[in-house]
């Protein structure tokens, strides 16, 4: 009889050169060249050329140490998915509020002595026009000072406030 790990690894075996092959799917660029990895999608509704987009992506979770925090990344994906599917990056405005635990990684140095995974993706974004905010709430729990902050994120009151000021100012919240 197979044991279960003889199992469990020839079941491996099989399926890693599919994971391989969807993995290879997914690809960075065109706005974005480092970051945010999407998939074309062949026979997707149409999004017509003149559409403007504004949105805004809520992150409240933090990376794990060392990690790039996916939910920031979900911005470099939208931006990249979006131009590739035809609609101008000057048509698309995005921002992001960040809350809770993700205060961190927007933060200089997110631990004592560890540098930010995240310096590149959001120095990248916000050269692309990406707004970032932290919330100074959750800065002030988790001891963030605003010279702490990377370069060009802006700190907000709270991110209630942020996500308020953002609406009127016609950004949708991505889900």
């Amino acid at each position: 009889m197979i044991s279960l790990r003889a199992t469990a690894f020839f079941a491996f075996l099989l399926l890693a050169p599919a994971a391989h092959a969807e993995e290879s799917r997914f690809t960075t660029g065109p706005v974005i060249a480092d970051y945010g990895p999407v998939a074309n999608v062949e026979g997707a509704v149409p999004i017509p050329a003149h559409t403007r987009f504004k949105v805004v992506f809520d992150v409240s979770e933090g990376a794990e140490p060392g990690a790039v925090n996916r939910a920031i990344e979900s911005a470099a994906r939208f931006l990249n998915m979006h131009a590739r599917a035809g609609v101008r990056p000057s048509n698309i405005r995005l921002a992001i509020v960040v809350r809770g635990s993700a205060t961190r990684d927007v933060a200089v140095h997110p631990r004592p002595g560890e540098t930010n995974a995240n310096a590149a993706l959001i120095a990248d974004l916000i050269a692309h026009n990406v707004e970032i905010y932290v919330c100074g709430q959750s800065a002030a729990h988790y001891e963030v000072e605003r010279s702490d902050l990377l370069p060009n994120v802006q700190l907000a009151l709270s991110a209630m406030t942020a996500h308020a000021m953002l609406q009127q100012r016609g950004y949708t919240l991505n889900p």
